[in-house]
């Protein structure tokens, strides 16, 4: 499973896009779901298991960055960090 493929599920992105890339679109994505649909927003964030008070957390202390990028790395991040487990348990099912 990829990254691009698992954000596929909550987002309509292109497959072929570097992790810069990725980044900037989902920084895009979020901050239009922070001004237009804050409902979404939370609905990905919960779905996506991403620790509503390190996020907090993180907003309250982030300097030059914007919510919305704070926000796409903590969701990048956590999705890397699901990919990560499930290589994980899948190399130890395998061996």
């Amino acid at each position: 499973m990829s990254l691009i493929n698992i954000i596929s599920k909550d987002f309509d992105i292109a497959e072929n896009l570097s992790e810069s890339r990725l980044r900037e679109v989902m920084v895009d994505a979020f901050a239009y779901l922070i001004d237009n649909d804050f409902p979404k927003l939370v609905q990905i964030l919960y779905k996506a298991d991403v620790d509503q008070y390190k996020l907090k957390e993180l907003l309250e202390t982030a300097e030059g960055s914007s919510s919305a990028e704070v926000i796409a790395d903590a969701y990048l991040s956590r999705q890397k960090a699901k990919i990560e487990t499930w290589a994980k348990y899948s190399q130890k099912k395998d061996s």
